[in-house]
């Protein structure tokens, strides 16, 4: 018996739209039970996808996609939209080298109306296509998908405080499951948790639905249920913990309606129908549930935002794993958990990400010296520079991509004022399967430039202890980048020693070629060395750099060659060069880094050897190299 006879039909949405609106639980069904087959097969964003079918069914039902724009906010949740847009049969190549992007991507399909992988974009953009459409002409609707998680940034509010001052048909709906990857934190998910907000609100769109097709006939009817539902609203206020949430999308001009059943695709399809065809910004607030469908997700969202795979039904008999070495995310971990218990000044800051940056352990043993400021990285690099002023020794803790959102920030209100406040930047360098969007390729560029700091990048896991802990001492701004997953797996101290700052170690000696060599390029470069008989030095520090070191090595060596998991352009390769411009050394220079294109998705490993970044690549590249020179 065919397990999806209406799924199998459907190509793209055009075919789902011949389809009878009685028929839609079951594609959403069927749907669900495909998307729990190919990410348990793949991997990849889960619980978030879980939650959204029964809405993505609904919209594409609807909207006339791809004339009308749906735009996906992050992108987690995108998954029942490929699989709906012509997509299902390469669900299986997802996050793969090659294969579909984890993230909607406007080049994979026209479909994908914007791309996406950061946060709470999706209003700002579906504005401007909307403003767009309107003075071109077009007939278009457009929608923005976003979460209660992203709607906790300062992004979201600038877009939905500048809609509802433009005459423009936008609909923005609210995908309120309270989670972002953790559970959320902040005023905004408290309020939108409020029983008497959803229930009021409820009866509110229940009165305006029910009755608008009846009341627009009858003269005067229209006034008289305005003044009921003001009366209502003014009665819900007196509540104390209402006051002044009832009407909070509408005083940013913005036409509420909700709470409505997330799963309920029926019902969605009626109230998406109606909002399509009324003018103005629209807000429809949807209550989903992550993990929808799957009870190990339902009951553990966190855990299953994103899997490798899917475990069984029936618990597999306990195998005692060997012992595996631990990531630079973990040490960092326990680094900072020793730190606080040396420092009662010390805390530690994370925009949404505490499981990802390792502070779970930390937010346990030291839970008033932990802060989850939610989807702001803005604001969590203000609010360190805050606490620096008054003595507390801030540790953000944060991916190098999202670290670009904060760039003014760690500018004016750290850096320039000098101020000791710590960036631990996971993730730097490449990071395989989410692509593009989430690459940490571009910290040492943009921080090189900024005045006051000091840059580290550890070649193994004891160097990350090492330089977290030498740059958490110094009296200025800092930064330890460091990859995501594994290194060499050296032993790692359980001190909390230092070194000197902005002095490198020579790691092999060699004759003739001097590779000058930054953070995880240190491990590559020496295995490369190893054939080529060339000298290795790990720099420790991409500022202040060690000019000496660089001096000395360029006038024993013929050949000078660096090496760095971050863009070529502005790079610590570009810091080398400049000290042998500043000192009049003119030796020939090979720099080895991320050309000036956009990354893949796919594994780490075959996304360095396209680079040219792993080993054999390095070895192969030096040896042509001065071959050709």
């Amino acid at each position: 018996m065919n397990p999806s006879p209406l799924l199998d039909i459907i190509d793209t949405p055009q075919d789902l739209r011949r389809l009878e609106k009685k028929q839609l639980p079951q594609v959403a069904a069927e749907l669900r039970e495909f998307l729990l087959d190919s990410v348990g097969k793949t991997g990849g964003h889960f619980a978030s996808n879980l939650g959204a079918v029964e809405l993505t069914v609904a919209l594409h039902y609807v909207y006339d996609t791809p004339e009308d724009h749906l735009v996906w906010d992050v992108g987690h949740q995108s998954y029942p939209h490929k699989i709906l847009t012509g997509r299902k049969n390469q669900m299986h190549t997802m996050r793969q080298y090659g294969g579909l992007a984890g993230f909607p991507k406007r080049s994979e399909s026209e479909y994908d109306a914007f791309g996406v992988g950061h946060s709470s974009t999706s209003i700002g953009a579906a504005l401007g296509m909307a403003v767009a459409d309107k003075q071109l002409g077009n007939n278009r609707r457009s929608v923005a998908i976003i979460g209660d998680g992203a709607m906790t940034a300062g992004q979201a509010f600038e877009a939905l405080n500048c809609a509802g001052d433009m005459d423009v048909d936008l609909l923005v709906i609210l995908n309120d499951n309270e989670m972002s990857i953790s559970p959320n934190v902040g005023a905004l998910p408290k309020y939108l948790a409020s029983n008497v907000v959803r229930d009021m609100h409820g009866l509110l769109s229940t009165i305006k639905a029910q009755s608008s097709k009846v009341l627009d006939k009858l003269p005067g009817a229209m006034e008289l249920a305005q003044k009921v539902e003001n009366k209502i609203k003014t009665l819900a206020g007196e509540a104390e913990h209402a006051k002044q949430s009832l009407s909070l999308f509408e005083n940013f001009g913005f036409r509420y309606t909700g709470p409505v059943d997330g799963h309920n695709v029926e019902n969605l399809v009626d109230v998406l129908k109606d909002l399509r065809g009324r003018k103005g910004p629209q807000l429809l607030h949807v209550i989903t549930k992550k993990g929808n469908g799957y009870k190990f997700a339902e009951n553990d969202p966190v855990k299953y935002h994103a899997v490798a795979k899917l475990p069984s039904e029936v618990p597999a008999p306990e195998v005692k794993p060997a012992a595996a070495k631990p990531t630079y995310t973990q040490v960092f971990g326990q680094w900072l958990c020793d730190q606080a218990a040396a420092d009662e000044r010390l805390v530690a800051i994370t925009p949404a990400m505490r499981e990802g940056s390792g502070l779970v352990e930390f937010e346990q043993q030291f839970p008033d010296h932990y802060f989850d400021v939610g989807i702001a990285e803005q604001h969590a690099v203000t609010f360190a520079g805050g606490l620096a002023c008054e003595g507390i020794k801030p540790v953000v803790a944060i991916y190098s991509t999202f670290l670009q959102r904060a760039y003014d920030q760690l500018v004016h209100d750290v850096a320039l004022q000098n101020l000791p406040v710590l960036f631990a930047i996971d993730r730097a360098g490449i990071v395989g399967a989410d692509g593009p969007t989430h690459a940490g390729l571009y910290d040492l560029s943009f921080l090189r430039c900024v005045p006051n700091m000091i840059i580290a990048a550890p070649s193994d896991e004891n160097e990350c202890r090492l330089l977290l802990s030498t740059c958490y001492q110094a009296n200025s701004p800092s930064a330890v980048r460091y990859p995501r997953g594994t290194g060499t797996g050296a032993t790692v101290s359980d001190g909390l020693e230092t070194v000197e700052i902005g002095k490198g170690i020579i790691r092999r000696e060699g004759e003739k070629i001097a590779v000058i060599a930054f953070g995880s390029m240190v491990a590559p470069s020496l295995t490369a060395a190893d054939k080529l008989n060339a000298t290795v030095a790990d720099m420790r520090f991409v500022k202040p750099i060690d000019e000496e070191l660089i001096v000395r090595l360029a006038r024993s060596h013929d050949y000078i060659v660096t090496a760095e998991e971050n863009a070529e352009q502005g790079g610590a390769g570009s810091a080398v060069l400049e000290v042998l411009a500043k000192h009049g050394i003119c030796k020939p220079v090979l720099l080895l880094g991320v050309e000036d294109k956009v990354t893949e998705h796919g594994d780490p490993k075959k996304l360095l050897a396209d680079l040219g970044l792993n080993a054999e690549s390095v070895e192969k590249r030096i040896a042509g190299w001065i071959e050709a020179v």
